[in-house]
């Protein structure tokens, strides 16, 4: 279920790039959770990431890598959860067929 928080993350905006400790924040997956799942969406392809080129002295904090969905990440994730959604869907409700009594017609 890791990979569908993150996932459903990307989704909220899938344009908007999203670095580490905001997806944390967000999935509530610790680093160790978090980070083995981003390796492996970009090695599927579904993930890019970059570093960001800021001065670390200026800005008061290491640069951030950011993460996006790319194309085929986006379809793929759509599609994942959206298959996800169906398999945990509660099943339709069954309505007994109540027996008509008997000298009445059906």
């Amino acid at each position: 279920m890791a990979v569908a928080k993150v996932l459903r993350v990307f989704l909220e905006d899938p344009a908007a790039p999203c670095y580490g400790l905001a997806l944390m924040k967000a999935t509530g997956l610790p680093s160790g959770s978090l980070y083995p799942v981003l390796a492996r969406l970009e090695r599927a392809g579904w993930v890019r990431s970059r570093c960001e080129e800021i001065d670390p002295v200026a800005e008061g904090r290491p640069a951030r890598r950011y993460y996006e969905l790319t194309p085929e990440g986006l379809a793929a994730a759509r599609c994942e959860l959206a298959a996800l959604a169906q398999q945990f869907r509660p099943p339709d409700p069954v309505v007994p067929r109540l027996p008509q009594p008997r000298g009445l017609p059906a």
